[in-house]
């Protein structure tokens, strides 16, 4: 980041004094190999039409420029291609980023781009009818980490869980919980077309019989509510430990059946009327959705008198933005492509066009000994968060749940994440924090410590291993703000991994506590700083960061 901000102001400064305008898709990035410099810019190609000039003449005109005002930081420019300016820096202004690492601490990495936007993010939001299991995991490490990174960029960031306490599915459950209580007391009932297996269930139902004996002298339906209350009381009590355990933290539990008891949905129902984006006919509610581009109509509420699912979907949001949201985050499984565009002509309808994000969340293939393990929530075959992460940790999980793109599929192999391996991509990089740390141990007993920020000191970090390992953590704060920007938190792991690498790298390179006094000391300075922004990284992942492995 300080390198791109530093080059940028110096070619806006060249461009200003040469009488043309900073063109708006000049782009200043590092260039796919480290031999075409440090920072790549394409300004001189997006001047050729203001200046009238052939590109390359532009670049030699803004690199003879740059060279003439013999700045510190910039140690050689280059020309490339059709007009690509290429900028190497100076060993003295990477070695600066040290200074930084060591000025800011837990700091480092910190921005203001969010300017205190205020966001929600809405993750997990499993229905409260069983366990939560592994791709409920994978949802909520990226929510947790999109929250913790939005914060470190300068956002007002509340988390929240929306609790489905209403509907067809809490009933399922208090059906099936009736049935296995009736089942237990011998009643012989008639098994339920559609309800839910799980052995959770049977244990609940000894649950509430114990606490409620009358139970099955109950009217049914009297029965099935209690059924139902009870259930989702201790279902939910169980998803809020487990997440608990998994290190997942929520500012709001809404419930879906306060809409409709606080008068929500009425309001929303009356607000999209105004706006003339909802009508009756035929004794149902409809929202005008093809206003919107959609194929057809939707309605909200049937002419039985009954809310849909986009009704309640539709009210929440709407009181979302009545909280006072600048942008809403949700969290959804990928089988919910299909509902994205729906929900945005809603949001839109509502007059917040561009104010919701959706981030879906693609499956997770468990495997176990190479074998999948095959997962159904209603068939109660399946891996539940709180076992996977009692089997691997919660670091473990977390990690390997945040080390890919959301949207793309991913294999939990349990074997692989236990393995103390460099094959484990969890240990790889912890083990290179644990590691920086029995390095300094070791230096301690020989009453060695980090130099002190002297150049005198800093010249003897001069190898291109030094380079590297000051480079890579000079992006760190540009890589949280490209994971806030894109709301993608597998930006940071990627980031860990290089420079993880890097560091296993150099130990193999460079010797540390047995090279030098002096050279000992820098390279310890260097290790510090490496460890600080490992531990910085791993904490937006919500992954500890051990000093002994």
């Amino acid at each position: 980041m300080r390198a791109k901000q530093h080059l940028e102001t110096l070619l806006k400064g060249i461009v200003e004094d040469k009488g043309w305008s900073w063109p708006e898709k000049a782009v200043i990035e590092p260039p796919k190999e480290r031999k075409f410099g440090d920072l790549a810019a394409n300004v001189a190609m997006m001047l050729a039409r203001e200046a009238k000039m052939a590109p390359r003449q532009i670049a030699e005109q803004i690199a003879a420029e740059l060279e003439s005002r013999q700045d510190p930081a910039i140690r050689n420019v280059e020309i490339a291609g059709p007009g690509f300016l290429n900028i190497f820096f100076t060993p003295q202004f990477w070695r600066q980023t040290l200074e930084d690492i060591l000025e800011q601490g837990e700091r480092y990495g910190e921005s203001d781009m969010g300017h205190g936007k205020r966001v929600q993010v809405e993750f997990v939001s499993a229905n409260p009818t069983g366990p939560l299991h592994i791709g409920h995991g994978r949802g909520a490490a990226l929510g947790d980490s999109l929250c913790r990174i939005l914060k470190k960029s300068g956002h007002d960031v509340e988390a929240e869980y929306y609790v489905n306490d209403a509907g067809r599915q809490m009933r399922i459950l208090g059906e099936s919980i009736h049935y296995r209580v009736l089942q237990a007391l011998e009643r012989c009932p008639e098994e339920p077309e559609d309800y839910y297996r799980g052995d959770y269930v049977r244990d609940i139902a000894a649950g509430v019989l114990a606490q409620h004996p009358e139970l099955p002298d109950l009217d049914e339906r009297q029965a099935v509510d209690l059924c139902r209350e009870y259930g989702m009381t201790a279902i939910l009590a169980g998803i809020k430990e487990d997440l608990r355990q998994f290190g997942v933290h929520h500012d709001v539990w809404f419930s879906e059946a306060s809409l409709v008891n606080d008068g929500k949905v009425d309001e929303t129902f009356a607000n999209l009327e105004q706006r003339g984006m909802a009508y009756t006919e035929d004794g149902a509610f409809w929202f005008k959705s093809t206003d919107l581009g959609d194929d057809k109509d939707r309605v909200l509420r049937k002419s039985n008198g009954d809310t849909t699912y986009f009704a309640s979907d539709i009210a929440y949001h709407d009181n979302k933005y009545q909280r006072g949201f600048d942008l809403v985050v949700d969290i959804w499984g990928a089988d919910h492509h299909g509902y994205i565009p729906r929900m945005q002509a809603a949001v839109e309808a509502l007059g917040r066009k561009g104010d919701l994000e959706v981030i879906l969340v693609q499956l997770v293939n468990l495997l176990q000994g190479g074998e999948q393990v095959a997962m159904s929530t209603r068939a109660g075959k399946f891996e539940t968060l709180k076992d996977v992460v009692d089997e691997v940790g919660a670091d473990a999980a977390r990690y390997i749940f945040l080390s890919r793109k959301s949207d793309s599929k991913l294999d939990f192999d349990l074997e692989l994440v236990k393995q103390k391996t460099m094959d484990n991509p969890v240990y790889y990089v912890q083990y290179a924090h644990a590691r920086i740390h029995s390095v300094r141990r070791k230096a301690e007993e020989l009453n060695m410590g980090p130099a002190p920020i002297k150049e005198h000191f800093l010249t003897h970090l001069n190898t291109e291993e030094d380079m590297d390992l000051l480079r890579i953590m000079e992006r760190y704060p540009d890589a949280v703000q490209a994971a806030a920007e894109t709301l993608s938190p597998h930006v940071i792991s990627n980031f860990l991994q290089e420079l993880a690498s890097t560091l296993h790298k150099y130990y193999t390179m460079h010797h540390v506590v047995s090279a030098e006094p002096e050279p000992c000391r820098a390279r310890l300075l260097l290790m510090h700083c490496v460890a600080s922004v490992l531990a910085n990284g791993l904490h937006l992942l919500g992954v500890n960061a051990p000093e002994r492995m």
